[in-house]
This record gives C-alpha cells, structure tokens and sequence, in this order.
C-alpha cells in the first residue's frame, strides 16, 4: 500500500496511538485503505511517522482485537473483509477509544497481556449456580477475600452525604420508574465520551440489574409481537430462563471464536437475539467489526432486535475498550445494556439499558404500571459521584489495581500449578478461566478452593472430560498480597 503519513496533533487530549488507531480505522471503514491490503509493519511504520514502535504497536493491537486487520504469521498485518455495504464514517463518526486506558507497566506484564486473547466472563447476575455457590459458601462458614481498596467508600459517602443535604425536598418524592433523570443525564454523558453510543436521558432505563431490565424487555418484545429470542449457547441462563418463563421461544445458536454464528439465526422473522458481543459469557470470544456489521444488517433486514449486553467494557487490560456495537447501529435495532456493579461495587446493583426510540415508545407508555426497583438515594449519589468525576477515576484506579492482580494469579499458577492446575490468560473482567488435571468433580474443586477462601464455579461449556475440569476463578476481592499464598495452598490442597 501507499505510505502512511498523518498529521498528529500534539496538543490533543489524545495520545498518539489513538490518533493514529481513529486514522487507519477511518481508512480502513471508508474504503480509503482496501480490503486485504498490507500495512506497513512496525518497524516501517514507526519509521515513516517519525514514533515509537510502541505507538504503532498499540494502534494495531486496537485494530486487530476490534477485527479491522489480521496479522499473518511471517508475512504482516492486513486489512480484514468487512460487510458490503457498511457505511462510510467521517472521522467525527467513529469511536474514539477511551484515553484513560493506561499501558502495561512492566516488560512481565507486557508478555503475558500480549500472549492469548482470553476474555473474562459475566460479573453482573452471574452463570446459573453462582448464588448458590455462595449460599453453600456460606453455610459451610467460608468467608471469601474482601479488598476494601477496590472502591472509594470516602468519595461515596461524600456524595451520598450531599444528596442527603441538598435534595430533601426530592427524597419525598416518588423515584421515577424510568430511572432519576439526574443519573440518566449522566449516563447518557458517559456512553458517548467512553463508549460511542449516541442516546438521550428519554431512551435510557435504570433498574436493579440486568435481570429487571431483562422483564421490561420482555414486555416490549411482547407488544412488538416477537416471541421468538435466539440466545448465545453456551451463553448467560438467566436471561435465556426469563425469557423461557415469560413464554417466549428459546432459540439456541452456537457460539464460534468470533462470537454468535449469525449465519444460523432465522430470517423472514421477526426476533431478537441477546449477545455479548465485546466480551461473549462464557467463552470470552470478541466480535470482530465485519460480524458486527453483518449482524446489524440482519437486524435491519429482517425486522428484529439486537439485545446488547456490554456487562463488563470498561474493565479492560489490553489496549482499550472494544467499541459498543450499538455504537455502529444506524437503523435503531439494537437495545444497550449497562451495569455499575463490577465498577463500583457488587451491592449497588443499578444497570441501564438504551432503547431505539421506538421501544423507547412502547415503555413510556406503559411505564407508570411499574415501580422503579432502585433505590433512589443511591440513584442520586451516584448521579453526583459521575458528576464530579470520581466514576472516572476510580475505573481508571480498578483497571490498575485488576491488572496487576490478574498477573499475579497467572504467574502464581504458572509457580504452584505444574501439570495439575493452568490459568487461561485474559485481558479483562474480574475472572480467569482454570483447567485442572484432575479425577475429581468440579464440585469438589470448587469446594476446596472455598476452604482456602477462593471463589470459583464450575465452567459449564460441554468440554470437561473425566481427567480434565475447568473452572472460573473471580480474583478482584482477593488482597494482592493474599493472591500468591492462597493459590499456592489452594493447588496443594488439590494435589492430595
């Protein structure tokens, strides 16, 4: 291809490898840099724009887990097909990642970040069996690690104190069953800084988790006369079980490496289809950008409805958040759904979702029949805690402080695990994946890991086999300075 030159702008809040990822990224969608063309490699690319291979690095490692290049062995990057017909963005059009996103800070961290594309799985209403995990947990007296140092009570209690002060007068009122409009108004600020969605405070719903939000839905799908919804599988039960139990027709597709199988969804038919499209539960597959489009446009064509759950985004260690699908929705067919619960803390449990404007119809209409599950204190707290900046801060804090605890638990595994216990890598979330060696049940694994106060549940995707069990292991409530010590009691407690 023609060398690649860009004017970047060292004034700009943005660093330069965003510019220069927003520039190639802009090439490659408007078809300035065409399918299948080579790019420069690093070397020649740090050398024409006059940076550090670092830079050119992380733009391509961006580009690459989004799924706008390939990289082939001993030849180089290219540029990846994307869907005929996709529509041309301006530069002001395309979703700028999110600059808060801070480098490895070691060489040891840099290996292991850049070794395996493993994602993390659901953190928000987790896989069937984990409530009653803790709830065995809890009567056999085991009590799991707590880190106070993942959350700024301080700066929570501050605005929560404010509200109590200053918004009396708003507490006697009744909670709005879409969601204070404060907090919306701060979403809706949010999404479009960090994740590209373009919404107003009147399309966003606030409730007490996905599962809630997953009931509105339900209702909405019912009034638009769609009964069918196609579910990823191995996917998140919940929903699929609230959908079931509302009489909807559950349709199975099966997750390949690049998420959902689009290809087996139905057409003709109006449904909708729930997906994890940055982050797939349980699998931690990515969509890359030409399925995204290749799904939207089955959407489109066919009547039906996206249902996006972008559980855990920002909690990514790699590179920087890979950009919501709704944000490339031009036609109104996709539902966004938020959580606060792994970025703040479990207990608060407020997720949102993003209605198109014509479901967000059909919920107005019918809205004032329901009562608003969250608590509007909490609400309006958080409301200001976004306001002030301290949400900002505190992901940017928590996206440090997981990182160095994820390295830490897979190199404890690598010390203490030998040929019995492994930690698949991953670049975000709150879990690891684990394959263990073993002739016993996943139960008893994850019961003896609960002696030693680590949280696990069984990994339920249809692989284990009778010497082999897999597991996930959610790490962020561990201290770091317990993570060592307690794995390496946890494999010898499995080894015996």
């Amino acid at each position: 291809m023609k060398p690649i030159f860009i004017d970047f702008d060292n004034n700009s809040h943005e660093s330069l490898y965003v510019q220069l990822y927003n520039y190639l990224k802009h090439g490659i969608v408007s078809g300035e840099i065409g399918s299948g063309e080579r790019l420069p490699s690093l070397r020649e690319l740090a050398r024409q724009l006059g940076v550090s291979i670092t830079t050119c690095s992380r733009a391509y490692d961006q580009l690459l887990v989004e799924g706008y290049i390939d990289v082939k062995p001993q030849s180089g990057y290219y540029v990846n097909d994307l869907e005929p017909g996709m529509r041309s963005q301006t530069a002001a059009d395309l979703t700028a990642v999110d600059t808060a996103s801070e480098a490895p800070s070691s060489q040891a961290e840099t290996d292991w970040l850049y070794s395996e594309a493993g994602r993390s799985e659901k953190t928000d209403d987790v896989a069937s069996g984990f409530s009653d995990s803790l709830a065995a947990a809890a009567l056999a007296g085991i009590t799991y690690y707590c880190d106070t140092e993942c959350f700024d009570f301080r700066k929570w209690r501050k605005c929560a104190a404010e509200v109590m002060t200053d918004s009396v007068e708003e507490l006697l009122l009744p909670a709005d069953p879409q969601g204070e409009y404060a907090l919306r108004q701060e979403i809706y600020r949010y999404l479009y800084t960090s994740r590209g969605v373009t919404a107003r405070p009147e399309q966003i719903v606030i409730s007490a988790g996905v599962q809630q939000l997953t009931n509105h839905l339900a209702r909405i799908l019912s009034y638009m006369k769609i009964d069918l919804v196609n579910v990823e599988d191995p996917g998140y039960k919940p929903v699929r079980h609230i959908f079931r139990d509302r009489g909807f027709t559950i349709n199975k597709i099966p997750v390949g490496h690049d998420g959902i199988e689009i290809e087996k969804l139905p057409v003709n038919l109006a449904s909708a289809v729930y997906v994890s499209p940055s982050n797939q539960f349980p699998t931690g597959s990515v969509m890359p950008a030409a399925r995204r489009y290749s799904l939207l446009r089955w959407a489109d064509e066919n009547g039906s409805i996206i249902i996006e759950d972008d559980y855990d985004s920002e909690l990514r260690y790699f590179g920087d958040p890979v950009p919501a699908l709704k944000s490339l929705d031009d036609h109104g067919c996709t539902v966004y759904l938020g959580s606060f619960s792994s970025t703040l803390f479990p207990a608060i449990r407020i997720s949102y979702m993003v209605l198109p404007d014509r479901l967000a119809g059909f919920f107005n209409a019918h809205k004032n029949d329901y009562d608003q599950t969250c608590s509007k204190i909490e609400q309006l707290t958080l409301a200001s805690f976004m306001g002030r900046g301290f949400y900002q801060q505190g992901i940017r804090k928590v996206r440090k402080l997981y990182a160095r605890k994820l390295a830490l638990v897979i190199k404890s595994f690598r010390e203490y695990g030998g040929d019995l216990a492994a930690a698949e890598n991953t670049r975000s979330g709150i879990s690891v994946r684990l394959n263990v060696k073993t002739d016993k049940t996943a139960a008893e694994l994850c019961k003896e890991a609960g002696s030693v106060k680590l949280h696990m549940i069984p990994f339920e995707d249809g692989s284990a086999s009778a010497a082999s069990k897999r597991l996930i292991f959610y790490y962020d409530q561990i201290p770091e300075d317990a993570i060592e010590p307690a794995i390496q009691e946890l494999c010898a407690t499995w080894a015996k």
